[in-house]
């Protein structure tokens, strides 16, 4: 029987792996203890480390996981950016969950925006209380408004669906666009220049690392709104606050923050937050944060358990696995992993 050292494990994690794994197959062990130097040697003994987003999974790590004797890094989300995958090339597999539920993220996008526009959280609350005044609750309609959509894979394109829904146009840039798509492609330049939305659906490379900045800001159309529910690191925080300040950003709707590590997923209610970036991005009215949530619905957590138990499974009955991962594939340099089935 195969062990699994599970780090970053909470509550919903628990259920929906025993649930998947309610035939006994695999020996799980969990841990809420984030993967870092400090904890690496938790995973002593085990086949497989399953890590989260904010594990660290950096080169010392890896390191101690291929001299304990672990075989596999099994990522229950679909972005890896906090993975050396150069570093673990041709020591240790890296497999991710690459598609769990793309419904639950952009349809998440969209609730953010239309809470935004529609200031239904500022509604919500003025009820509560018995205020039922319209005063400063004027919104817009989403209609005939120009959104562009970052990045056109499984998330992006059912995005941009639900946006045709609201009789929206769209305007796309992805670094690889899809042929015959019917999307309409334009520059990155042009996105920051005709929007008056845009929605960021990209993994995060060292290229668009802070792809937000006061340059592009400063491109953009006064009053324009951001949408992130990708990577926080696509983002330049302190040019956001900047832009709020300045009114030529109009709204900020985060899902993803670059610095949430320390934070999100976590109860900070009685404490006070050293980030004072976050704590001001948090206190303007006309941004609103949600903590990396918009991948949990009960759907989504279901086929990622699913999926990475199946990853594993492949992993260890084939010696390959489809949703493996490595540098290679990343930049686009020949990984053998389309003659071999396998990335090395």
């Amino acid at each position: 029987m195969k062990k699994i050292v599970f780090f970053d494990a909470k509550d919903y994690d628990i259920q929906s792996f025993d649930k998947a794994n309610e035939g006994g197959e695999y020996e799980i062990k969990y841990y809420e203890t984030r993967l870092s130097m400090d904890t690496v040697s938790l995973a002593k003994g085990a086949d497989v480390v399953c890590v989260f987003v904010n594990d660290d999974v950096g080169a010392d790590v890896i390191d101690a996981l291929c001299d304990m004797g672990v075989k596999l890094i099994a990522l229950r989300c679909a972005g890896y950016n906090n993975v050396d995958i150069e570093r673990a090339y041709g020591r240790i597999n890296v497999v991710r969950v690459p598609a769990y539920s793309p419904y639950a993220v952009a349809e998440h996008a969209m609730a953010l925006l239309l809470t935004s526009v529609r200031r239904i959280h500022k509604a919500y609350n003025r009820t509560r209380d018995y205020n039922f005044s319209l005063s400063g609750l004027t919104g817009f309609d989403l209609h005939g408004k120009t959104v562009g959509v970052i990045g056109t894979g499984k998330i992006g394109r059912i995005f941009i669906d639900i946006c045709k829904g609201f009789g929206m146009n769209i305007i796309c840039y992805d670094k690889f666009p899809q042929e015959n798509s019917g999307l309409n492609y334009v520059s990155i330049d042009e996105i920051w220049e005709k929007s008056d939305i845009i929605s960021f659906h990209c993994p995060l490379t060292d290229e668009n690392h802070h792809m937000v900045n006061a340059d592009s800001i400063a491109k953009m159309k006064k009053g324009v709104i951001l949408i992130n529910t990708s990577r926080g690191a696509l983002i330049d925080a302190d040019a956001l606050v900047t832009g709020i300040k300045d009114r030529k950003i109009g709204a900020a709707c985060l899902d993803v923050y670059e610095e949430e590590s320390d934070v999100f997923f976590h109860d900070r209610s009685g404490h006070i937050i050293d980030d004072d970036t976050l704590a001001r991005l948090i206190s303007m009215p006309n941004v609103i944060v949600t903590s990396h949530q918009a991948f949990l619905t009960e759907e989504a957590l279901s086929n990622i358990a699913d999926t990475t138990l199946n990853n594993i499974k492949q992993f260890f009955e084939t010696d390959r696995c489809d949703n493996e991962i490595c540098y290679k594939c990343q930049k686009f340099a020949g990984c053998p992993k389309k003659h071999l089935n396998k990335c090395f």
